[in-house]
C-alpha cells in the first residue's frame, strides 16, 4: 500500500521516528495525516510544520485511541493506515516497580490492541487497511537495560504476528517496526548494545517504513544485521545467550546490575 491518497494515523507523533514518518506520508501524497502524541506543544509545532491534524493522545487510555480514530474519521473519513508507533524508555530488571511494568505493557501492547479494536472491524468491512506498529530489535532479540522494555517489545512483535495470521488473508495488512538504535529522544548518545552497528537517522528509517509498506512486508529492520542476529540465536539458543553475555560485559561493563 502506498499512502498517496490515504487517510493516515501516527501516533508518538511529537518528534523521532512518528514525526519523520508523519512528513513522509505527506510528502507521499497522502489526503490527510493525523498526528498524536502526550507532547501537545510539541505536536502542534509538527503539525504546523506539515499541515497535519494534531490530537493530544494518551495510547495507555483505550478511550484516548478510540477518540483518536473518531478525530480522524470526522476530518478525513475511514482510516487507512494506522502507524502504532508512541513508545518509552525505563532502566531496570524484574525488580522494576509494578507500575513501571504496567506503564510499559500499556504502551507497547496494550496501544496496539486498543487500536486494533478500533480499526480492524472497519477494515474488514471496506476489505482494506494497513496497520503498523513500532516494536523494536529488542523485541526479536533481547534488552540488556531493560527487562519490562525487552519483554513488552517481545509482546508487540507476538501481537503483530497474531494479528496478521487471523486478518492478512481479508484485505488487512501488518508491518511491524524493529529498529536498533535511532537518533530519537530515547537515544541518549551513550554507548549501549543497541548501537554496535551504528545510530540511524528517523528520516532513513521513515523512508525504509515506507517501502515496507509498498511491498506489503511484515518485518521492517531499521539495521540488517538484525535478520542474522536472528538467525545465529534461532540456530543456537545457548551459544547466542552466551555471546549475549559477553557483549554485556562489553558495553556495560559486566553483571546485569551494571547493566541497569
Amino acid at each position: 500500500m502506498h499512502p498517496k491518497g490515504k487517510v493516515c494515523v501516527v501516533t508518538g507523533a511529537a518528534s523521532g521516528i512518528g514525526a519523520a514518518t508523519a512528513r513522509a506520508f505527506v510528502a507521499a501524497g497522502a489526503r490527510g495525516v493525523v498526528i498524536a502524541d502526550t507532547n501537545a506543544d510539541a505536536l502542534a509545532r509538527v503539525a504546523a510544520d506539515i499541515n497535519a491534524l494534531p490530537v493530544p493522545t494518551d495510547v495507555a487510555k483505550e478511550a484516548d485511541i478510540q477518540a483518536l480514530v473518531h478525530a480522524a474519521q470526522k476530518a478525513y473519513g475511514p482510516v487507512d493506515i494506522f502507524f502504532s508507533n508512541a513508545g518509552l524508555s525505563r532502566k531496570g530488571h524484574e525488580e522494576a516497580p509494578d507500575a513501571e511494568w504496567d506503564l510499559m505493557w500499556r504502551v507497547h501492547v496494550m496501544s496496539h490492541v486498543f487500536a486494533a479494536r478500533a480499526l480492524i472491524p472497519g477494515m474488514l468491512e471496506r476489505g482494506s487497511g494497513y496497520l503498523l506498529s513500532t516494536a523494536s530489535a529488542a523485541g526479536l532479540l533481547a534488552s540488556m537495560n531493560s527487562t519490562p522494555y525487552g519483554v513488552t517489545k517481545h509482546a508487540a512483535v507476538a501481537l503483530a504476528e497474531s494479528l496478521s495470521i487471523q486478518y492478512g488473508d481479508r484485505g488487512i495488512r501488518f508491518s511491524v517496526l524493529c529498529p536498533q538504535s535511532v537518533r530519537t529522544g530515547m537515544h541518549t548518545g551513550q554507548a549501549s548494545a543497541a548501537s554496535v552497528d551504528g545510530v540511524m537517522e528517523a528520516d532513513e528509517v521513515a523512508l525504509k517504513v515506507l517501502a515496507a509498506m509498498e511491498a506489503e512486508r511484515f518485518l521492517i529492520l531499521s539495521h540488517e544485521t538484525v535478520a542474522q542476529y536472528m538467525v545465529r540465536k534461532a540456530s543456537n539458543p545457548d551459544r547466542w545467550l552466551a555471546g549475549m553475555r559477553r557483549l554485556r560485559d562489553k558495553v556495560y561493563g559486566g553483571g546485569k546490575h551494571n547493566a541497569a
